[in-house]
Formats: C-alpha cells, sequence, structure tokens
C-alpha cells in the first residue's frame, strides 16, 4: 500500500502531550477552539463549537465516540498539550475513506495566545503525521486560512505542499430585485446538460479532495430512476442553468442541509462568463429566499468577483495543503 513520504519523526513523549480524552477534553478543546479564532470563526464554525461542547455532556454520544473515533468522519482522534491541568494546544485529527484507502485530515491546531512561540503547534502536528502515519493512512491533508502565512509555513516546513485554494461563501439575506440581462437565460436543468455539468463539477470539486464533500455526483443525474431514489431518501434538490451566446455557461445546484446552512454546488465552464455566472446565483438566490442561509465552497479564482456581487461573502478563503509524496 503506497502512502505519503514525510521523513520519518521521532517518537514524541513530551510531558505536556497526550492523546485526547473524548469523555473529558471536548468542552476545554471547544473553548480553546473559540479563543484561537474568534476573530474568523463563522455560522457554522459556531455552530460546531457549540456541538463539541453538548457532545462532552452527552454520556451515550461519548460511550459511542470511544469506539468509532477511528471510523467516522468526526474529530474524534487527536492530541492536545496540557499545561497546569489546563488544555492550551490542540490538533485534531479526522479519518476519512477514499476508495478504500484511509485519509486523515488535520484540522483544529489550535494554541493558546499566552503559550505560542513556543514550539507546541509544530509538536502537535508531527504528532498527528505519525498517528497517521502509524495507521497506513493513503493521504494526508490540511488546510489554512490564506491570511495565516506562519501556520502555512510551519506546514511547508513539516513537508506539506499548495494543492489548490477555495473560498467558501455564505448567501446574504439583503437580496433586491436583479432582472435577467439581455442575451442570457436561466431555466430548470435539462438533460441534455447533463454531461457538461459533471465534467465542471469534477474540476470544481476534483477527486482528490472529493471525499472532504461527501457529495455523490449520480444523485444529481437526470432520470426517472434517480429521481425515485432521490424521492425514497427523501432528498430534495433543485438545478438551474444560464445560457448566453447559444452555450450552456454553468450549472447550479441546490441541496439542503442540517446545520445553519446548505448547500450550492456550482458547475461553470472553464471561460464563463461572469455575468452569467452573478444572474444564476441571483436567481437561484431569490428562489431560496425562504430558506437557510446557502453555502458555496468553490476554487478561489476569477469568478470571486461575480460570486462576490451576487450577493454572497466570503467567509474563509483557504489553501489546501497535501504532505509531499501523498498518493495522487
Amino acid at each position: 500500500m503506497t502512502g505519503f513520504t514525510l521523513p520519518r519523526a521521532a517518537r514524541f513523549t513530551h510531558d505536556h502531550m497526550r492523546p485526547l480524552n473524548i469523555t473529558r477534553d471536548l468542552p476545554s478543546v471547544a473553548d480553546l477552539i473559540e479563543l484561537c479564532f474568534n476573530t474568523t470563526i463563522d455560522r457554522d464554525g459556531q455552530r460546531y463549537v457549540q456541538q463539541m461542547r453538548r457532545a462532552g455532556r452527552d454520556n451515550a454520544f461519548l460511550r459511542w465516540a470511544n469506539r468509532a473515533a477511528d471510523s467516522v468522519s468526526m474529530p474524534l482522534t487527536g492530541y492536545v498539550w496540557e499545561e497546569d491541568k489546563k488544555i492550551v494546544g490542540n490538533a485534531s485529527l479526522i479519518p476519512f475513506r477514499k476508495k478504500g484507502q484511509s485519509v486523515y485530515l488535520i484540522a483544529n491546531v489550535a494554541v493558546h495566545p499566552d503559550f505560542r512561540r513556543r514550539g507546541i503547534a509544530r509538536i502537535l502536528t508531527q504528532q498527528a503525521i505519525q498517528h497517521a502515519r502509524d495507521r497506513k493512512a493513503g493521504q494526508l491533508w490540511l488546510n489554512v486560512r490564506d491570511d495565516n502565512p506562519g501556520a502555512a509555513n510551519l506546514y511547508q516546513e513539516l513537508g506539506f505542499s499548495e494543492h489548490s485554494r477555495r473560498t467558501v461563501w455564505l448567501s446574504q439575506s439583503d437580496l433586491g430585485p436583479a432582472p435577467v440581462p439581455p442575451g442570457l437565460t436561466i431555466r430548470s436543468r435539462r438533460r441534455e446538460h447533463w454531461p457538461l455539468q459533471r465534467e465542471w463539477l469534477e474540476k470544481a470539486y476534483p477527486p482528490e479532495i472529493a471525499w472532504y464533500f461527501n457529495v455523490d455526483w449520480r444523485n444529481f443525474a437526470p432520470g426517472f430512476r434517480r429521481w425515485l431514489y432521490l424521492l425514497l431518501i427523501d432528498m430534495d434538490m433543485r438545478q438551474w442553468s444560464v445560457f448566453g451566446d447559444s452555450r450552456l455557461h454553468a450549472v447550479l445546484t441546490w441541496t439542503p442541509g442540517y446545520g445553519s446552512s446548505e448547500s450550492l454546488w456550482l458547475a461553470a465552464a472553464p471561460d464563463a462568463d461572469p455575468q452569467a455566472v452573478k444572474s444564476l446565483l441571483q436567481a437561484a438566490g431569490r428562489e431560496l429566499a425562504f430558506r437557510r442561509t446557502q453555502r458555496l465552497d468553490f476554487p478561489s479564482g476569477p469568478l470571486d468577483e461575480a460570486i462576490q456581487s451576487a450577493g454572497y461573502a466570503p467567509t474563509r478563503r483557504l489553501i489546501w495543503m497535501r504532505a509531499d509524496g501523498a498518493t495522487r
């Protein structure tokens, strides 16, 4: 089995570092994450922190989590740094599966402001790397905000390299009237749009990181059988296309969410007209005005201005990084 090839690190047995103890550490880790990321945390992040605190008080969940820590895609595994009986550092590990291979995402690397510049983040991250190696992970990933160059440099020093940059957008509530410009047509997605839609989806959400989004593109396909399947699993979905100059520019799919936001999936031609994308997002936003906030994760680049002018605010711009030598 092939896997990532980071230089082998020493085994870390630092007195202040230990594995995360799910039964007692979750509330303290939640407090630390909230403190460290208080200026950048979005609504989904706030919900995540609240869920962590609730989970720490749920005995049934804690019993289940202790058995499932390395098999479910949740941050139930990791390492903490403790001084004077206070957790001041954390690094979480989230396991995923990709074609039968283990994939780990390092997340929630946080150090209390009073304890920074002591190498704690480095040691915790190195231990997380070793944890993934010991479990024969095929790939190891992390992401970091693009306005945190210090952390990005640390991860590069530890053997990670940049794979892509992505922006997480959230819809705003003040969408006003926005007539579709002449020359553009917005309509429901049609059967003949699917081949291009799938090709563009796989470029926007490439297979290397598709495990993170946990979405099956086959559910977006047309056809009675697929419609019946979605009906049986009670999955609502809406899809729209935008045309201009006698060609398809983009397809947008809405799927319901179960948190504070719902998902949009944008499939756009490489040379899509930004005005067409803007109009498509605005039309969908008006139709979805009664729903919760819409969340769009999309590669940073030429369409940023169109997405923002359509009424979406960037909440995070993330650099996705992969351990050098990871299976491609």
